[in-house]
C-alpha cells in the first residue's frame, strides 16, 4: 500500500479529535511537483529558491504541530496515570479488606471501573506512539521524494533534525504504557480463558472504540517498521511481531513491544 493511502487509512482508523493532527501529505506532495515539473524553475534561480522556501515553511510548520500535539496529549497522559495510581489507593484504602469500610462488593465494582479506564488510556498511548511513527515516515517519505525529483540535500539535514523533536520522542509514553501493563499484572489478575474472552467482546462491541483503533495502530506499526531492501540509517527499526500475535499482543496481561 502507498503510503499516502496508508496515511488517510490510518486517520480514519485514529480518534476523531486527532484526524487533523497528521501529516499534510498530499499538500506537500503537491508542493513537490509544483518545484519539479516547472522547466523554469531551475536549482539556484529566485523561482525555485521560493518554491523550495514554501515546502520548507511547510514541513517546519508541519513538525511545530506534531510537537504542540504530541506534548499536549503526553502531559495529559502523566496526570492520567497519576489520578488513576491515586483512584486504585482509594479504593482499596476505603473498601478494600484492611479498608476504612471493608466491602468485597464496593471494591470489585469500582475497581472494575478502574479496570476499563486503564484498558482506554493504555489504548491511547499506543495510539500516540503510533501517531510519532506514521508522522515520522511520512515526513521521511516526502523529503526523499522531494530530493529525488528536484535534485536537492533537504533530506539528511531535516531527518536529522526531527530526530530531535518532542514528538520523535517517545521514551516517556512506552515507560507508562510498561507501567500500565504492570499495574493491570498486580491489580487486575485474570485467568487466561477470561482475557481471551474479553478480548473477543471488545472487538466485537467497540468497533470505533479504542480498541479497534488501538489494534489498528499496531498493525500500522508492523507494516512501517517491517526491515525492508530500503533499510537505512534513517529507517525505523523493525516491530519484530507476527501478524498472528497482533490481537494476542493487546490482551490485557501481555507486553506490546513498541520500543
Amino acid at each position: 500500500m502507498k503510503f499516502g493511502k496508508r496515511l488517510k487509512q490510518q486517520i480514519q482508523e485514529t480518534l476523531p479529535g486527532w484526524r487533523d493532527k497528521f501529516l499534510s501529505y498530499k499538500e506537500l506532495k503537491k508542493l513537490v511537483r509544483l518545484v519539479s515539473s516547472a522547466p523554469m524553475l531551475l536549482n539556484g534561480s529566485l523561482e525555485y529558491g521560493k518554491a523550495e522556501e514554501q515546502f520548507v515553511y511547510l514541513l517546519n510548520s508541519e513538525i511545530e504541530k506534531f510537537n504542540a500535539f504530541f506534548m499536549e496529549q503526553e502531559e495529559d497522559f502523566v496526570i492520567w496515570h497519576k489520578e488513576l495510581q491515586h483512584r486504585i489507593k482509594r479504593v482499596i484504602d476505603t473498601w478494600g479488606p484492611n479498608g476504612s469500610q471493608p466491602s468485597d462488593a464496593d471494591c470489585k465494582a469500582e475497581m472494575a471501573k478502574i479496570r476499563k479506564d486503564i484498558v482506554d488510556f493504555h489504548g491511547e498511548m499506543v495510539l500516540l506512539v503510533n501517531y510519532s511513527i506514521v508522522n515520522y515516515t511520512g515526513l521521511a517519505k516526502i523529503l526523499k521524494k522531494y530530493d529525488k525529483r528536484t535534485g536537492g540535500l533537504l533530506r539528511l539535514p531535516f531527518i536529522q533534525k526531527v530526530l530531535e523533536q518532542p514528538f520523535f520522542t517517545t521514551d516517556l509514553i512506552s515507560k507508562l504504557v510498561k507501567e500500565c501493563e504492570s499495574t493491570i499484572d498486580a491489580v487486575f489478575p485474570a485467568e487466561e480463558e477470561q482475557r481471551t474472552r474479553e478480548v473477543r467482546e471488545a472487538t466485537t462491541v467497540a468497533e470505533e472504540g479504542i480498541f479497534r483503533n488501538t489494534v489498528a495502530a499496531l498493525q500500522t506499526m508492523q507494516e512501517i517498521r517491517r526491515g525492508s531492501s530500503t533499510y537505512g540509517h534513517f529507517s525505523l527499526p523493525p516491530l519484530n511481531l507476527p501478524d498472528s500475535e497482533l490481537i494476542q499482543s493487546f490482551q490485557l496481561n501481555s507486553p506490546i513491544p513498541i520500543v
